[in-house]
């Protein structure tokens, strides 16, 4: 390109703490964050969208409005980057689009067998038309939606992302999302012949921070020191990943519609009096578990286990994971340029720049889609 791009990518997932949003410059082959914000959901904001995860009273009103607030609060974390950028010499009219990823409340990806043409669907709130109203730049949304359309699962959509940020010419690296649900990167070098993969593990951080909340009144367990002070519930791990979900072959996508607190809640039935600590220590082993395997079964060539997400600020389950993976050295993605905040916003970001260069955003070999396609549908400001 003649001259440096610039787009906006936010991020609000299924761990339903808030919103990140970065000002990403493309300019030769890495992207580079110029400038970051964040907003944290209201605590009935953030109940409301747990919430529209499931059936529930006169839930499309409710959803419509939810994605009206979403919206709004997007466009306070977009007002700031601008700032930010105006700071720096960016003029507002040089960001060519904002990549809106909206907030995932149903994923149900499988062939249904349904007419026209057996897939399934899935949903993330957003209003990205109001979003381009209060902002006055263009917007990209709806990323899924067409590789789902194409037989995928629509997720995760990050690997490419992942392979032109942190991929090496001289060896293998996976990348481990540590969201409310955990995704995995599988990165091969330069010229190699194999795919890139990636896939859904299971859960990351949403049930331990559930527990957390339940328990401590805390949003999550800040450095995984609650988790440290309990001990393992062998019994109960085992019951955990008594899982159909973990057997099946990739490609493959999960949420909150199967890992639920309700799917938690009849796991736990038999353990009902066991320490607070003990199953929070026993949830952070279950996360660890579920990306272990996924990394023995597809990563084991790599060389090292990037880790982002908010899940990289769990120093307990970094530990733990570091402990049971000797052979690859285990690093938060801000030794390698990007914070695990910033991480999946700033691939939201390439992936409307993609779609606003009509290139492909997904990746047939991680999602299991028909083939390459250009997601993301656009509403002008």
């Amino acid at each position: 390109m003649s001259q440096l791009s610039y787009t906006i990518g936010l991020m609000s997932g299924t761990s339903l703490d808030g919103a990140d949003g970065v000002l990403v410059e493309f300019s030769g082959r890495a992207p580079r964050v110029v400038a970051s914000a964040s907003l944290p959901f209201a605590a009935d904001f953030r109940a409301e969208l747990l919430a529209l995860n499931t059936p529930s009273h006169n839930e499309l009103h409710r959803a419509a409005l939810a994605g009206n607030r979403l919206a709004a609060l997007y466009a306070e974390v977009v007002a700031e980057l601008v700032q930010q950028a105006g700071s720096q010499g960016i003029a507002a009219q040089r960001i060519r689009a904002i990549g809106a990823h909206g907030q995932t409340v149903r994923h149900q990806p499988q062939r249904t067998g349904a007419e026209p043409a057996g897939v399934g669907y899935t949903v993330q709130l957003n209003n990205p038309a109001l979003l381009a109203e209060l902002s006055g730049i263009d917007v990209v949304a709806d990323f899924r939606s067409r590789d789902v359309a194409a037989g995928g699962q629509g997720a995760p959509l990050v690997p490419a992302f992942h392979q032109a940020l942190f991929g090496r010419d001289d060896a293998a690296m996976a990348v481990l999302n540590l969201g409310g649900m955990s995704n995995l990167s599988v990165l091969q070098p330069a010229g190699s012949a194999v795919p890139v993969l990636g896939f859904d593990c299971g859960p990351g951080n949403a049930l331990m921070d559930a527990w957390c909340q339940q328990h401590t009144g805390q949003p999550f367990d800040a450095g995984g020191a609650w988790a440290a002070s309990g001990r393992l519930l062998p019994e109960l791990l085992e019951r955990l990943l008594d899982e159909p979900y973990f057997s099946q072959p990739i490609p493959k996508s999960t949420g909150r519609d199967l890992f639920s607190q309700a799917w938690l809640a009849q796991k736990l039935q038999p353990f009902t009096g066991e320490r607070a600590q003990d199953i929070q220590h026993t949830l952070t082993e279950f996360t660890v578990s579920a990306c272990v395997a996924g990394v023995d079964s597809y990563a084991k060539e790599s060389k090292e286990l990037i880790v982002c997400g908010g899940g990289a600020f769990n120093h307990h389950l970094l530990e733990r994971l570091q402990a049971r993976l000797p052979g690859l050295c285990v690093s938060s993605s801000a030794q390698h340029g990007l914070g695990p905040l910033q991480v999946e916003a700033a691939a939201f970001a390439w992936l409307a720049w993609q779609m606003l260069e009509r290139q492909p955003g997904n990746l047939a070999s991680v999602t299991g889609a028909l083939g390459p396609r250009v997601l993301g549908a656009l509403y002008p400001a």
